[in-house]
């Protein structure tokens, strides 16, 4: 597995997938404003993956499901419950949504999937911080077809 940093914005990256750092699916989608990475995808992917995530209920924390990409061009958008309901990400939400995440990729046949800081936004969790354990957690992990791409987020 091969993991490459770049800034800039994750849905302009040419890959499979995208991750969207999203909440453990306990609040209806439509009661929330979405914003960052779901602002982004809602705005120009339309409506229908949080319909879609919707339908699956509550999240564990930590745990990743996938649904389409809406008017995006990618095969799936994985979600991720990266923020517990206080709204805030730990190290263990963190890693176990990469985890969870990479193992869903692999299932899904994926060959490329973009990440963004998972925690660093909503989840309140310092970007520096989050990214070692983003880094961390990929390195104890052997998917050798999947390549990874973190965006840290940089507005042009």
């Amino acid at each position: 597995m091969q993991v490459t940093v770049v800034e800039g914005d994750l849905l302009d990256q040419k890959v499979d997938a995208i991750v969207n750092a999203w909440n453990r699916n306990i609040i209806p989608w439509w009661l929330l404003i979405p914003h960052g990475v779901s602002g982004a995808i809602k705005k120009r992917g339309g409506l229908k993956p949080f319909i879609e995530v919707g339908a699956f209920g509550p999240i564990p924390l930590g745990h990743a499901v996938h649904t389409s990409a809406g008017r995006l061009n990618y095969k799936a958008i994985i979600h991720v419950a990266g923020i517990d309901m206080k709204w805030s990400a730990s190290e263990y939400s963190i890693a176990n949504s990469v985890r969870n995440a990479m193992k869903l990729a692999a299932q899904l046949s994926l060959r490329s999937v973009a990440f963004p800081i998972i925690g660093a936004g909503a989840g309140s969790f310092k970007e520096d911080g989050a990214f070692g354990i983003m880094l961390d957690t990929f390195s104890s992990l052997h998917y050798d077809n999947i390549d990874v791409i973190v965006v840290r987020y940089k507005r042009f």
